[in-house]
């Protein structure tokens, strides 16, 4: 059988970047050895563990403590070449033996958030321990008791340091994810600059939207187009998406689990590559056609002339600012022409649009009305 050509390994493979560790590999392999000391006395250092995938990373043992019928073991998060805001995170598992049949049960300590709001994969209370990451610890845990004559029923209490403190620049406030971060991963690996994260984050932000029973939710290019969509509706933080350069992942998610209405907002040079038919924003993946912008101020009521200049202009903003000197409302189309982009990447799907295009200081250059 041919090797696979996609996926993280071919990422990898292009980017010649170091890969790391998600939280969940990390929990894994401190409540492996913290549970090997608690029925052996001794912590295995390093530790070596199993992924979904089948690799077996072996991980240095930064805290081991035994004592009082409990034993907890740390691992600092190595996130590779990856700019995670986790990477030289300390996770600390404790585990400590509970009665016979209670199973394994998990507990957010001090740095790891409770989920507060529905819409996630866990239920309202609950430690903010994924389900993957959990299902790695009850295997891993599993094994250690058949090795060592263990029942495998204990209690897991994950642990981050200054987790609160960085779980402020996630998403976790937002989806209302309370008191520190996530002990994440599907597949232990973290891919460095993959986009996944971030694409995860907006379903799961769509999901907790839904739960709460919001019908409008408005997907925002950044902080700023967040802050124009407050003012414009008043909505509030849990239906804002912050979709960054990634519009077709919002409106495909959104056309698989439908919302009555969704406003798309973001600087008026990132919504004319939408209204030109690109999905990803990213000026690394598309650019502003101003050919495009030339033949939509056309349709606006440009002479050759203008439609030149916008042709030639260097920038999107540019572009705009000729047309907006001639009274023609570039940005009006562009926001008409990218709500219609959205609505055929919809398919149908019984979700209402309209588009915001913005400037870099949050002036309204343009709008759709809703359709």
């Amino acid at each position: 059988m041919s090797e696979a050509k996609g996926g993280r390994s071919a990422q990898l493979k292009h980017t010649g970047l170091r890969p790391g560790w998600t939280t969940g590999a990390c929990a894994t392999a401190a409540a492996t050895a913290a549970y090997t000391a608690l029925l052996t006395g001794d912590f295995p250092d390093p530790v070596t563990i199993t992924l979904p995938r089948g690799q077996t990373p072996a991980f240095a043992l930064a805290v081991e403590e035994l004592a009082g019928g409990r034993a907890t073991a740390g691992v600092v998060k190595d996130a590779g070449d990856d700019p995670d805001v986790t990477h030289g995170a300390l996770v600390r598992v404790t585990v400590r033996r509970l009665p016979p049949g209670s199973g394994v049960v998990f507990r957010a300590g001090p740095g790891v958030g409770t989920v507060t709001l529905p819409g996630l994969p866990l239920d309202v209370g609950e430690p903010a321990i994924n389900p993957v990451p959990r299902q790695m610890i009850r295997d891993h845990l599993a094994g250690v008791a058949a090795a060592h004559r263990g029942s495998g029923d204990v209690e897991v209490t994950v642990c981050v340091d200054h987790g609160e403190e960085i779980a402020r620049s996630t998403w976790n406030p937002r989806l209302g994810i309370l008191g520190g971060l996530s002990i994440l991963g599907t597949t232990g690996v973290v891919v460095p600059y993959s986009c996944s994260a971030w694409i995860d984050s907006i379903r799961r932000g769509v999901d907790v939207a839904r739960a709460a029973g919001r019908t409008h939710v408005a997907g925002c290019t950044g902080s700023t187009s967040e802050k124009t969509v407050v003012a414009e509706y008043g909505l509030p933080e849990i239906a804002l998406l912050d979709m960054g350069d990634f519009a077709g992942a919002v409106l495909k998610y959104v056309r698989r689990h439908p919302v009555e209405r969704l406003t798309v907002c973001g600087g008026f040079a990132k919504l004319s590559k939408l209204a030109a038919g690109h999905l990803d924003l990213h000026s690394a993946r598309s650019q502003v056609d101003k050919p495009f912008l030339a033949a939509l101020a056309r349709r606006g009521g440009a002479d050759e002339a203008l439609a030149a200049e916008v042709a030639g202009a260097n920038t999107g903003l540019a572009a705009l600012q000729a047309c907006q000197a001639r009274n023609v409302p570039l940005g009006d189309l562009v926001a008409v022409a990218a709500r219609d982009e959205a609505l055929a990447v919809l398919r149908g799907a019984p979700v209402a649009v309209d588009v915001i295009c913005i400037d870099r200081a949050g002036t309204v250059v343009g709008r759709s009305s809703v359709r």
